[in-house]
């Protein structure tokens, strides 16, 4: 597939998806949430892939909606923007059965904010920053933001980012959870290619069942989610993963998984 507004790459089980609009801080126009709806659902498709990282080329990460392209289109419906570009893109990351690293290397504002908080492992660098940018042209969030953002923080310091527009540095976004590790800028990458390392040969499916299972937590109750262990337990007990790591356990050596 060619893609014109990101790098797409899918080597040794890892996929890699970069914003490549730099010049406008990678901010999203249609083509470019197009390719990276078609880019997930590649990802989503092919299972020898084990880990997505999701970045941008140059200084941001994502700058949100390209204000500019849009500027000359009247009665533009913005829900349906949403329903077909954003909420794709958001629910797509949220259901791949992989785990998906945000490698933020500058500014993610707006729905680049959302796009952030939406991957299950945030590695920033310390010139990083997220700003839900909504208020300032007189919006709500979306893109998931109403949701993310509460989890993460707190309903409190949620209704203060998104009502006052608060720029969070990278340092302070890891001292409130919102991120998992900040690097210096230099040091990005080997931080994130750890991470790599681990999810490539770790087991897979156990991996992928897990955060479906955290994401059921938030809607679910106790009683539902033992229920819900049990049953992906049972769907773990049954992969080639989990003989693989008995057998290794037992053999006194490290485990090789394949993902199955």
């Amino acid at each position: 597939m060619n893609f014109q507004t990101i790098l797409f790459s899918n080597e040794n089980g890892v996929a890699t998806i970069t914003l490549n609009r730099p010049d406008v801080f990678n901010a999203f126009n249609e083509e470019l949430s197009k390719d990276v709806n078609d880019a997930l659902k590649l990802v989503g498709k092919d299972k020898s892939v084990r880990v997505l990282v999701i970045t941008g080329a140059g200084k941001a990460f994502c700058s949100g909606q390209d204000l500019k392209d849009i500027a000359g289109k009247k009665d533009r419906s913005l829900s349906e923007s949403l329903y077909k570009r954003y909420n794709p893109m958001i629910k797509a990351i949220r259901n791949l059965s992989i785990p998906v690293i945000c490698k933020l290397n500058g500014v993610a504002a707006g729905a680049g904010c959302s796009l952030a908080l939406a991957c299950d492992i945030i590695v920033a660098a310390e010139n990083a920053s997220l700003i839900e940018v909504f208020v300032n042209v007189g919006l709500v969030l979306d893109s998931g933001s109403s949701y993310f953002l509460p989890r993460v923080l707190g309903s409190a310091r949620a209704f203060e980012l998104a009502t006052m527009g608060t720029k969070v540095s990278a340092q302070q976004a890891y001292d409130w959870g919102m991120v998992n590790r900040v690097v210096k800028p230099e040091e990005l990458e080997n931080e994130v290619e750890k991470f790599i390392q681990y999810y490539a040969s770790a087991p897979t499916k156990a991996i992928g069942l897990m955060k479906k299972m955290l994401q059921k937590s938030y809607t679910a109750n106790l009683d539902e989610m033992l229920e819900y262990e049990a049953f992906c337990q049972e769907i773990a007990g049954k992969s080639n993963d989990y003989k693989e790591g008995v057998t290794a356990f037992n053999e006194k050596r490290r485990p090789i998984f394949n993902g199955n």
